[in-house]
């Protein structure tokens, strides 16, 4: 009968799951964020308006609830990757340090002192008044990495300080996990009036020691799946799996520990989780792939718990609590823009970051109403009351913390916006030298990726008709007329001539110009050298043909994929210019799955390369893959 019971109120869920997601669409298209669609879904669809989700299925779904924090958890540890964070672990440090505990102590101290103000604690005794205050304190720490890498990814922004914003960001989401766990500990020493002394404080250290060192064997159990020789959704299920197991096995410690040890140990399973993810990131090979299946698992993640979470609120409590809620976003604000001050100045950044630089920490989501919901679990007398005021707070954050986020990145400059990237596309010249059948076919080629091609033809006039390219007719090779060319702005000039005339004008590019790309069909081999000592890049069509039909033979998917016969695939070179990536090993990067590195060539010599290459500034990668990933490692590389 539960069984059945279950079964109904999971479908019953699921059809109320599925709407949630169509209206919070209708939310995005009005600039509202997602999660504000999904938690007032939930709350129309909640006991106190509609009833379609009652506090009975509440109970019995409470494991999806969990799933979903579990998922959280892991998405958070899997942003904090260390070698991404080298360059600006110094601005990170004193910045997490500046909004951690600025916020944390004069946000509690705030709050202590208005308890009075604030409805479920104005008939509180003293000890709880703190408990209160510390758990607020605790929770408006929290940010969100999801948000934040939203923003940076829609805004194309990198550099010092979206660096800086990404490690605090996912660092301080960590931290705030252990905070909570003392704190939530204290508090419920607090409020059940507990004594806090030596037994209490040693308890509370072996309980982080243990979730450290379970969170360290998570990791661990993370990579088994990804070891074996099973598909994406199956090694899905398997993390989905852990993560819930990690909650089993903390209630199970819970429920037992008092027969056991005659005291109840709890142990902290967003920190177990975050800590097994954090392993798993930094200290194994899969973390790409791992980073990879959480995307693909985190939407639907996010709509069942944001919509459970909204089916758990009261609609009158939360019109209640608003203007409360109002005021404590604006207490928040203050916090966090004392503790921007002060870890800009302590770090000595740039000026203008000091009044700016709290601005991309507004936002908050999963690990703060996570946090929100344990609280209200736990105690049941004031903790909905509680919740419904984080929530309403996060909802305001939601609104206000992106936009500024986003005038942040562009204040600083650090925004590469696509327009931009357009308007460089639009530069890609290269100028043909030779018109017939072949060279006709490159520049419609090359057409097809955005390159302008100019033809020129030497001493026969061309019949311009029907050739929807530039002809330049009559053309006399001089470094006079290469001039008025413009070729010193092209990127690349093809030679398509018989080799005395290829020559020529090679030679004449090489005192004058000095192109970076001059490709030259061969006619005759016993020219090579000669080509090849101008520094130009040698097609020889007989030798190439040879060389083309063996790699069909030999590997047929490589040349069908370099040579472009993929739909949707292409090749790229990037010099490598970002700082934080001199020095990393070719293993270490986090490309995207479809992306090959084809060569690295470094100084003019091209390097036998494997996964333990380390990278330099000034090294030129050719890269393989689809249009949309090589643009994203081009932005990640050379910026």
């Amino acid at each position: 009968m539960d069984f059945k019971l279950l079964s109904i109120y999971i479908i019953g869920f699921l059809i109320v799951a599925i709407a949630a997601n169509q209206i919070a669409k209708v939310f995005q298209k009005i600039k509202f964020p997602l999660i504000t669609g999904f938690i007032i879904t939930g709350i129309i669809a909640g006991s106190s308006l509609l009833n379609f989700i009652t506090p009975q299925a509440l109970v019995k779904l409470n494991f999806l609830n969990e799933i979903a924090l579990a998922i959280i958890a892991f998405s958070a540890g899997a942003e904090l990757y260390l070698d991404d964070l080298r360059s600006r672990l110094k601005s990170i440090k004193w910045m997490t340090i500046g909004q951690l505990v600025i916020t944390f102590v004069l946000s509690s101290i705030v709050i202590f002192f208005i308890a009075d103000k604030i409805p479920f604690m104005a008939d509180m005794n003293t000890a709880s008044k703190i408990a209160v205050s510390i758990l607020f304190g605790t929770i408006f720490v929290a940010r969100s990495p999801s948000s934040a890498i939203a923003v940076i990814n829609e805004m194309r922004a990198n550099g010092p300080f979206t660096k800086t914003v990404m490690g605090v960001t996912v660092l301080k989401d960590v931290l705030v996990i252990i905070l909570f766990a003392i704190s939530f500990s204290l508090a419920k020493a607090l409020v059940n009036g507990e004594e806090i002394g030596l037994t209490f404080l040693l308890i509370l250290i072996l309980e982080l020691i243990i979730s450290f060192s379970l969170g360290y064997l998570t990791g661990k159990i993370i990579e088994i799946p990804f070891s074996l020789n099973i598909n994406s959704k199956a090694k899905g299920i398997a993390i989905i799996l852990i993560g819930y197991g990690v909650y089993l096995f903390s209630h199970f410690i819970r429920d037992n520990s008092l027969n056991w040890f005659h005291h109840e140990i709890i142990l902290e399973p967003l920190l177990i989780a975050i800590i097994g993810s954090f392993v798993l990131t930094n200290y194994s090979k899969h973390r790409i792939e791992f980073r990879e299946i959480l995307e693909n698992i985190s939407p639907t993640i996010y709509i069942i718990f944001f919509t459970l979470v909204g089916a758990s609120l009261s609609f009158q409590t939360l019109i209640h609590v608003f203007g409360i809620a109002v005021a404590l976003f604006f207490l928040r604000l203050i916090t966090m823009f004392i503790g921007g001050v002060f870890g800009v100045t302590v770090v000595k950044d740039p000026k203008k970051y000091t009044f700016i630089a709290w601005m991309p920490y507004l936002t908050q989501a999963g690990v703060a109403l996570g946090l929100a919901t344990i609280i209200s679990e736990e105690f049941p007398v004031w903790g909905h009351e509680f919740e419904t005021i984080i929530i309403a707070i996060i909802v305001i954050n939601q609104l206000v913390g992106p936009p500024l986020f986003k005038w942040t990145l562009n204040y600083v400059r650090e925004s590469h916006l696509r327009a931009k990237m357009e308007s460089l596309q639009s530069t890609r010249d290269v100028v043909i030298f030779g018109v017939e059948s072949q060279s006709i076919a490159l520049a419609h080629q090359l057409q097809k990726h955005n390159w302008k091609s100019r033809m020129v033809a030497l001493d026969d006039l061309i019949d311009e008709n029907g050739c929807e390219f530039e002809i330049i007719n009559d053309f006399i090779p001089t470094a006079q007329n290469f001039k008025k060319l413009q070729l010193d702005k092209t990127e690349a000039v093809v030679l398509m001539l018989n080799d005395e005339k290829n020559y020529r004008i090679a030679e004449l590019i090489y005192e004058f110009i000095g192109i970076k790309d001059v490709i030259v069909r061969l006619n005759k081999r016993e020219n090579f050298e000669k080509f090849h000592k101008l520094g130009a890049l040698i097609i020889e069509p007989a030798t190439a043909m040879v060389s083309l039909l063996d790699h069909f033979v030999r590997s047929p998917n490589a040349a069908s994929l370099l040579l472009g016969m993929d739909e949707g695939q292409g090749t790229m070179d990037i010099e490598i210019k970002n700082k934080d990536i001199h020095g990393l090993r070719i293993r270490e990067l986090r490309l995207p799955t479809d992306i090959i590195i084809l060569s690295i060539k470094r100084k003019g010599q091209l390097l036998m390369t494997h996964g333990y290459t380390r990278l330099r500034i000034g090294d030129e990668i050719t890269l393989v893959g689809s249009h949309k990933s090589l643009e994203d490692i081009k932005f990640k590389l050379d910026t």
